[in-house]
């Protein structure tokens, strides 16, 4: 359901609806497509049925099942709610989730499929089984603090929410007056292809990403002023970041900050979530202090924001997303014009 609150305070804000959403913005329909992408989909409702099978028997779980859990129910619903016919689907990278959704539904706008893209991701991981299950596999912190970069950092903390954006064509949101709060300027994706769960060595697959989202965005490091980590407080992914970013900004070190100290890790919304800081980043003119660090591990040489905020002048943020199965994604966000 929180994707569904995102995306009306989206779409609201947008224009694209009036408040009783009766009224949809005068755009042909089969031009509005919807993407929002998930890590782990209905947990929750998966994880109650198979208590009620295993109390009261199989004729008792719900015929509601299928598609309440099944990970592309946000976007379906969505579509459904506001009967936009363009493309509706679901990404499931792990963490990296939501940044692909964003960057793939950009694509959409970019090649004259879509005018406009409903794209974010929603998570709601915690549940007894889902925290036990990253709790047994050491991603979680002992000490129930997170501390991305920091030389004692041991796991994340594991959240929930959504974050849902409205990306429309340039000409097409200037046509209808819609405000512009920012732009896509470019986006990557690639696989480390090295392990389940660890990050390739040297942090090659992250540096190849943002090379990459660089590329797409036909822009050089030096043009990037701020970088939103992912930054998710456990020893090899800060590690395999900080080396990357390190290589790649060699000649120019733009400041770095992880919001997961402040708000946990989202896993497959994270980077929808981080999309919208990077966003509002640019708007204050201020970029947040990475909470729960206290010490940045002496590896790491990296200009990292802790402590207080900074005040900065907008521009080019690149924001990074790097999940389970070693699927790295990469947006570079730049200020409304």
């Amino acid at each position: 359901m929180n994707s569904t609150f995102a995306t009306h305070e989206a779409l609201l804000q947008s224009g694209i609806i009036n408040a009783d959403e009766t009224t949809v913005s005068d755009i042909n329909p089969e031009r509005i497509g919807v993407m929002i992408a998930t890590g782990v989909g209905g947990l929750e409702t998966l994880e109650g049925q198979i208590e009620v099978q295993l109390n009261k028997g199989s004729k008792r779980v719900s015929p509601f099942l299928v598609p309440m859990m099944m990970s592309n129910a946000a976007s379906a619903n969505i579509s459904m709610r506001y009967k936009f016919q363009g493309p509706c689907e679901t990404v499931i990278t792990a963490c990296a989730s939501s940044t692909h959704s964003i960057g793939n539904a950009a694509r959409l706008i970019a090649t004259g499929r879509c005018d406009v893209m409903v794209a974010g991701g929603a998570e709601a991981p915690l549940t007894a089984t889902g925290i036990a299950a990253f709790r047994n596999m050491t991603a979680l912190s002992t000490t129930d603090v997170s501390m991305p970069f920091d030389a004692h950092r041991d796991g994340f903390i594991i959240a929930e929410g959504a974050a849902t954006l409205v990306l429309e064509d340039m000409e097409h949101a200037k046509t209808r007056g819609a405000t512009i709060l920012g732009i896509i300027m470019g986006a990557a994706s690639s696989a480390d292809a090295h392990h389940i769960t660890a990050p390739a060595p040297n942090g090659i697959g992250a540096l190849t990403c943002m090379q990459l989202a660089l590329d797409d965005a036909n822009l050089s490091p030096q043009d990037i002023v701020h970088i939103n980590a992912h930054g998710t407080s456990t020893p090899l992914n800060d590690a395999a970041e900080a080396e990357a970013v390190s290589k790649l900004f060699s000649s120019n070190r733009p400041p770095v900050t992880s919001i997961k100290g402040a708000i946990g890790h989202a896993l497959g919304a994270a980077g929808a979530i981080e999309a919208v800081a990077c966003i509002l980043t640019n708007q204050k003119r201020t970029i947040p202090p990475t909470i729960g660090l206290k010490q940045l591990d002496p590896e790491f040489d990296m200009d990292v924001v802790k402590d207080e905020p900074r005040e900065f002048t907008p521009g080019n943020i690149i924001s990074n997303s790097f999940g389970f199965g070693g699927h790295n994604g990469s947006l570079i966000i730049g200020p409304s014009i």
